[in-house]
């Protein structure tokens, strides 16, 4: 009987478990984009959905509420861009608080009733977990570089997606505190990348003429004392 009773008490204490955390992610704002899909979440885990950014600038802004203390979660989305994505960044705005005082001054696209996120207000892109930081597009994949233990804010650069028109991107979330909500705001920069990049050939040419020049230094130098 008593582990007919225990067994009870764990199927009993599932629901609850699993309805203590409900996570909230809905669009607050955009500029330039489209977003027609609901998030998901399982557990430790959130998928956005799709969202197409259009344009050099294009936005959006999605509000988060209900992540748990201290908990690492793995956020996905599919990012699409008619023109060609080149780079993608991330910033965590945070709820008016004490802690403001540490805040970087106000980029004029924070709404009103957030700030920029400093290194001790506890949100961050799950830094140090060992979280997955990806954006993968056909024929390639790009990592991170974060910026998140400075007060100027929570920021996650994803560069060089090479004018890629849909990527799959995972990075991580941590709201250190618990059941607050605060903003994840997404900016692409759309236009194909028009810097000319040196084939292999070229690069061999550029070297093979350094090397004529230092070498037509040389000789002048042993002429002059000789």
């Amino acid at each position: 009987m008593r582990r007919v009773s225990i067994a009870f008490a764990l199927v009993a204490a599932i629901p609850l478990s699993a309805g203590a955390e409900p996570i909230t992610v809905n669009l607050q704002s955009s500029s330039n984009a489209g977003y027609n899909s609901t998030a998901t979440t399982d557990w430790f885990t959130v998928d956005i959905g799709e969202l197409a950014l259009s344009g050099t600038n294009s936005s959006a802004t999605f509000f988060f509420s209900g992540l748990r203390h201290g908990s690492d979660y793995t956020v996905g989305l599919n990012v699409s861009n008619a023109t060609g994505l080149q780079n993608l960044r991330f910033e965590l705005l945070d709820p008016l608080d004490s802690d403001d005082a540490f805040d970087a001054a106000n980029p004029a696209y924070v709404p009103p009733g957030f700030t920029t996120s400093n290194n001790l207000d506890g949100f961050s892109f799950a830094q140090d977990s060992g979280l997955a930081r990806s954006a993968t597009f056909a024929g390639g994949s790009v990592f991170a570089v974060a910026d998140e233990i400075t007060h100027r804010g929570d920021i996650l650069m994803f560069s060089g997606l090479n004018g890629a028109e849909e990527a799959r991107v995972i990075f991580g979330l941590r709201d250190r505190i618990g059941r607050r909500g605060f903003l994840l705001r997404i900016t692409a920069d759309g236009g194909l990348d028009t810097t000319p990049n040196p084939e292999p050939a070229s690069m061999l040419l550029l070297g093979t003429g350094l090397a004529g020049l230092v070498g037509v230094h040389r000789r002048r130098k042993l002429a002059r004392c000789a």
